[in-house]
């Protein structure tokens, strides 16, 4: 079946005939790394080489936005083009319209926009106070120190990272509060260093002096993030034989945590010359894991622990709820159609109640993805348990697009279905 058919259906039916997996999977790019590159890209005064990019479509929005002479520029659903390209058209002075789809408009931007105000940006909002679309109206650099909360979001902190550079005196950012997802600051700052900048790190201060960017070749890496999806199928497997390409292990990205993780887990990691091969070991009866620096795992986590029975404390989830959807409330909804109970603490922690002699229910409806790529990608390895049927399978061309091609290719059987299928399997 073509992949375009796919990821047009209404919904997929899935389910995987022997449970033995042996595949090479030719991981997606990533598209974090592919996205600040193409932002520094634009940022330097000589033509850079990317190798690479991402075909995720959040990458290939950025490439079409940059490139765009248009005043409205629409992201669609994509939050680090929202972000990146606030900080960028501001500080380029270009003035336009950046808007997006509606669940878009209702992710905040309030805390980027007022750390942009203070260092000199005119910017007003379209529609709702702190939310897309907003209207950028230009730049009149005015001081060179912002203070921006480091819980809520590390995407507003990269953004105005980036841009940093190229501000006349530089920037200083205080971050306050808890920092989350540092590692995706870590990643922004190695990769403006591999483009000549450099910048200090102390406590909570991050100083970037005004400098020049310096054109570079960079190969973009495959994504650590989509790694945890076939972590999750080699888990949930009877047998299996992985092996993932692309990986490094100097990685920039964070989600390299996934190793760590999953050998508590039950999957042990090997580099190889050409990638990551997965073996099966055993897993622990207890897991409790903080996800404020690996937010995009927690999905895949907890359907995990929740297939094998095993009780888990998932902390650090709050910005779960800002995300594609309110993946919190999504994941809890979700696992609870597979008779699986869970608790939530405080809006940032999640109880997943998993017992090894219940195993999971079959569910009787379809899996909901919520438009959102990790949801559907997160619940499809549970296809090698029971068939099952997942909503609107096209959100994973976000990140991953080839994703149910590369399932078929590890011996997944997967069929279109319309509408009226669904309905009279949600109903009988």
């Amino acid at each position: 079946m073509e992949l375009s058919a796919i990821n047009k259906a209404f919904a997929v039916a899935l389910q995987h005939p022997t449970g033995i997996v042996q595949s090479v999977v030719p991981l997606p790019s990533s598209k974090s790394e592919s996205n600040r590159a193409l932002i520094i890209a634009a940022l330097c005064n000589e033509a850079c080489q990317l190798e690479n990019l991402s075909k995720a479509r959040d990458t290939q929005t950025m490439q079409r936005l940059l490139s765009s002479s248009d005043e409205v520029l629409d992201v669609l659903d994509a939050g680090t083009t929202m972000r990146f390209l606030t900080a960028f058209c501001t500080i380029t002075h270009r003035k336009s319209v950046l808007t997006g789809t509606s669940r878009m408009q209702e992710r905040p931007i309030g805390i980027l926009v007022d750390a942009l105000r203070q260092i000199g940006a005119d910017i007003s909002y379209e529609k709702n106070e702190g939310f897309p679309p907003i209207r950028i109206n230009g730049f009149s650099p005015r001081q060179n120190h912002v203070t921006i909360r480091g819980d809520v979001s590390s995407q507003y902190i990269s953004a105005l990272l980036m841009v940093a550079p190229v501000i006349p005196g530089g920037l200083t950012l205080e971050l306050t509060g808890k920092i989350g997802s540092r590692p995706y600051i870590e990643m922004t700052l190695q990769l403006m260093q591999r483009f000549g900048v450099s910048a200090s790190w102390q406590g909570n201060s991050i100083h970037v002096p005004e400098q020049a960017y310096r054109a570079a070749s960079y190969t973009v890496e495959s994504d650590w993030s989509a790694s945890g999806y076939w972590f999750s199928i080699a888990a949930l497997a009877s047998k299996a034989n992985i092996q993932l390409l692309g990986l490094k292990t100097d990685s920039l990205q964070g989600d390299r945590i996934i190793i760590d993780i999953m050998e508590r887990l039950g999957i042990k990691s090997d580099f190889t010359k050409d990638g990551l091969q997965l073996t099966k070991i055993s897993h622990v009866d207890y897991f409790e894991w903080d996800f404020s620096n690996c937010p995009d795992l927690a999905q895949t986590i907890a359907v995990i622990g929740a297939a094998k029975g095993i009780c888990m404390k998932l902390t650090g989830l709050g910005s779960l709820r800002i995300k594609e959807t309110d993946r919190l409330t999504a994941l809890k909804t979700e696992l609870s159609r597979f008779g699986i109970a869970t608790q939530e603490v405080e809006g940032h922690t999640l109880y997943i109640h998993g017992n090894e002699a219940t195993p999971l229910q079959a569910p009787l409806e379809m899996v909901r993805t919520y438009q959102d790529h990790r949801m559907a990608m997160a619940f499809a390895p549970l296809a090698l348990l029971y068939p099952l049927h997942i909503e609107r399978p096209g959100v994973v061309e976000k990140s991953y697009p080839c994703f149910w091609e590369h399932l078929a290719a590890a011996g997944f059987s997967i069929q279109t279905i319309e509408k009226q299928s669904v309905d009279e399997h949600t109903t009988n």
